[in-house]
């Protein structure tokens, strides 16, 4: 029997590549100006410029996760379709999301109890979530069935390698991953963390360097240290409204290892709002995280 992919709107893809792939994509929610928007792709509650422009403006914005009942919501006529349902989730380290899908999986199974329901906890966020969704699509198209999908996953998303820098330390202080004083002083001496997700799905931060430039060069070194067969992958950059910076990074991977699949993206405001406009990201497969 066939099955459907789906998952979440911090995947961070463009409407026009979620068609492509066939993607099923529940949107999380966020808030700001005291409404509550959907994270669309299509961009139809609020583009994401205008989000970042808002954040620039000094508002804050809030996020919340899908519901058990919005699930079953998107999962049951699936299965009432005769198709078997993986759902592939916002790590749950980030957000509870991840336990809502597995509360909404428990519910249907006693109710169709012959079809397949996975729920795979993807430790990974924003286009790193994305570029995880964008393989298992791929090998959905090659006619790989949902059990061998579902064991791909399992052996593969620790290669999955995010790497982060942030422009503005105060969104990540708000956030509670760098402290009041750390992100006073490196405000004050220009310093730019680099951060990844670890094996758990959280944001950690690894290391300080000075400068945008040189944080946004430390992304591709981290690339070059881990990445397997760099120039046959398929990289994805995504950017907090700072498209430059993101191709630069772009620019540099394709000159240091000769890749040349590279998919750049907004972080939608559902991450964003957490990391800020600035922010710059780097995803690929590596030897490990």
């Amino acid at each position: 029997m066939g099955y459907k992919i789906i998952t979440d709107s911090t995947i961070d893809m463009d409407h026009k590549m979620i068609e492509e792939l066939g993607l099923t994509v529940v949107p999380l929610r966020f808030t700001i100006d005291g409404k509550t928007y959907k994270d669309k792709a299509d961009l139809s509650d609020m583009p994401t410029e205008t989000f970042y422009a808002k954040l620039r403006e000094g508002k804050m914005s809030t996020t919340s996760q899908i519901n058990a009942d919005e699930f079953t919501r998107v999962f049951e006529p699936v299965l009432q379709g005769g198709e078997d349902v993986l759902y592939i989730a916002f790590s749950s380290g980030l957000s509870g999301t991840c336990q809502s899908a597995f509360i909404a999986r428990d519910e249907l199974k006693g109710k169709y109890p012959e079809r397949k329901i996975y729920v795979f906890d993807s430790l990974c966020a924003s286009l790193g979530e994305g570029l995880l969704v964008y393989h298992a699509a791929m090998l959905k198209r090659a006619g790989t069935d949902i059990d061998s999908l579902y064991k791909w996953l399992g052996e593969n998303v620790l290669k999955l390698c995010h790497w982060f820098t942030v422009d503005d330390l105060n969104h990540l202080k708000r956030g509670g991953r760098v402290s009041a004083t750390a992100a006073l002083v490196g405000t004050l001496l220009g310093v730019k963390p680099v951060l990844h997700v670890d094996d758990e799905g959280h944001l950690i931060p690894v290391s300080k360097v000075r400068g945008r430039r040189q944080s946004l060069d430390a992304l591709v070194q981290k690339m070059e240290e881990t990445a397997i067969q760099p120039a046959d992958q398929t990289v994805f950059i995504s950017h907090g409204d700072c498209l430059a910076d993101a191709e630069y990074v772009a620019n540099r991977v394709r000159e240091k290892f000769g890749v040349k699949n590279i998919y750049i993206n907004f972080i939608g405001p559902v991450i964003g709002a957490h990391s800020g406009p600035g922010t710059v990201a780097l995803f690929f497969i590596g030897e490990h995280r």
